[in-house]
């Protein structure tokens, strides 16, 4: 009887594991969809260059169409992803950060720092004009928005906060990014 109850409950213990790995192993595929369905987006998104500096001013409707739900979320609507969500949030890659949605440069990796906040932090952008700054009164908060100097996309917020020699964090949602590797 004894072992009878060790056996059954061995079994119980496998059919648990099995369960546990089969769901890890779905959850992983589903990060590699929503990472195709980004570089999908940027394919078919005229607007995105990494070399023309003009302004890029278009209809949300136009965005709604070309970005993917997350990033038109995002990038359009304000929006802000899960905390630790990003791949970039510990990315240690060496490059340049790009808006997502136009291409625009906007930190180089040697900028960014692990601030423990959830998202991606840089501390000083790549050119002055590459963000703009609006304040942002939502949410019962008084801080400033930093989006996209060439295209308007929300990216996140900066606060006064961060490491030497800026004192400045940008807390950007990763989402937004394009990293385009050295």
């Amino acid at each position: 009887m004894l072992v009878s109850i060790f056996v059954t409950t061995i079994m119980s213990m496998y059919k648990l594991l099995f369960l546990v790995l089969f769901i890890s192993q779905t959850a992983c595929s589903q990060t590699s969809n929503k990472a195709n369905t980004k570089n999908n987006s940027m394919s078919k998104n005229i607007y995105y260059s990494t070399t023309n500096k003009e302004k890029v001013v278009v209809p949300d409707s136009v965005w709604k169409q070309i970005l993917s739900p997350e990033v038109y979320a995002v990038a359009r609507q304000k929006g802000t992803e899960r905390p630790f969500s990003s791949p970039f949030e510990t990315s240690k890659e060496v490059g340049t950060y790009h808006c997502v949605a136009c291409g625009n440069p906007l930190f180089k990796s040697d900028t960014k720092f692990d601030s423990g906040c959830g998202w991606p932090s840089f501390f000083d952008p790549i050119a002055k004009g590459a963000i703009i700054y609006t304040p942002d009164n939502t949410h019962g908060m008084t801080r400033t928005e930093v989006q996209c100097g060439k295209c308007k996309a929300h990216l996140g917020h900066v606060f006064e906060d961060g490491p030497p020699p800026t004192g400045l964090r940008y807390c950007i949602n990763g989402v937004v990014l394009a990293l385009e590797k050295k």
